[in-house]
């Protein structure tokens, strides 16, 4: 594992392979972990699988609560690391790495979101402000059931539910970094990012799981309306939680879409 200090955190992070670099970042209540089973098709790349601020063994700092910090300090670990890279963003890295790749395009040379998000219904805000009272209130045995719940809906195979759902508690360790992260994204309910998507230049691919009901096909229809050159991607045989439903399909996908950028 390595580490570096970037603004007001330290920023844990895994590097593999070999060759040009992609930037791998997870969803919310993971880590670097979660890449584990996806990047191993993805060895003709050097791959960098970012624990998010406040997830894994990434300090909270001064968390602000806002998309825009979570894409600054994406920003920052392309420009001080990574250099210009590919980025792939699950879920809520997907939400992230949109708005960097508006704001910041001549870091990300190649933009894949899987099952993500451009905005936030009423529903949805009131999921994750329910999961943020139960953290701010102490309350691990509710979140951690809650949590439970969640993943069950997250996944149509039959893996292991207790399994994942231990590793997303790990993942989530103290809460900050999941009370940060979910305050961010209720902000774009009020304030959506698709004013920003038509600034997105580069190719993006947009990924999308058949049996998804957390980001629908809508999800992903909302994004390649707005932004300019886009396509779109389904894996068949997977909810939400693609990496534990169907890690060989979604990483081999990758990297068919990684080596296709490349060409052009």
């Amino acid at each position: 594992m390595n580490s570096v200090e970037l603004n007001d955190i330290v920023v844990n992070y895994s590097r593999r392979g070999s060759g040009n670099p992609v930037v791998l970042l997870h969803g919310l209540a993971e880590d670097h972990r979660s890449w584990e089973a996806v990047a191993t098709h993805l060895g003709s790349f050097t791959t960098f699988a970012v624990d998010l601020r406040g997830h894994g063994r990434t300090t909270a700092g001064q968390a602000a609560g806002t998309l825009s910090q979570l894409s600054d300090d994406l920003i920052m670990f392309l420009s001080a690391v990574s250099g210009p890279a590919a980025v792939v963003g699950y879920s809520l890295g997907g939400t992230i790495a949109l708005r960097a790749a508006a704001v910041a395009p001549g870091l990300i040379r190649h933009l894949i979101v899987v099952a993500t998000s451009s905005v936030v219904g009423s529903a949805a805000a009131r999921f994750f402000e329910g999961r943020v009272a139960q953290i701010e209130a102490g309350d691990w045995a509710g979140f951690a059931a809650g949590l439970r719940n969640d993943t069950s809906q997250q996944i149509i195979t039959d893996a292991e539910l207790d399994s994942v759902t231990a590793s997303r508690m790990a993942a989530t360790g103290d809460g900050r970094g999941y009370v940060n992260a979910a305050r961010a994204m209720v902000g774009i309910r009020s304030e959506p990012l698709h004013p920003l998507l038509a600034r997105i230049t580069i190719a993006l691919d947009i990924v999308g799981a058949e049996g998804d009901v957390f980001c629908p096909r809508r999800a992903s229809d909302l994004i390649a309306d707005a932004a300019l050159h886009s396509r779109f991607h389904e894996i068949a045989g997977a909810g939400h939680l693609l990496s534990v439903d169907q890690p060989r399909a979604y990483g081999e996908l990758l990297a068919r879409l990684l080596r296709e950028s490349e060409a052009r």
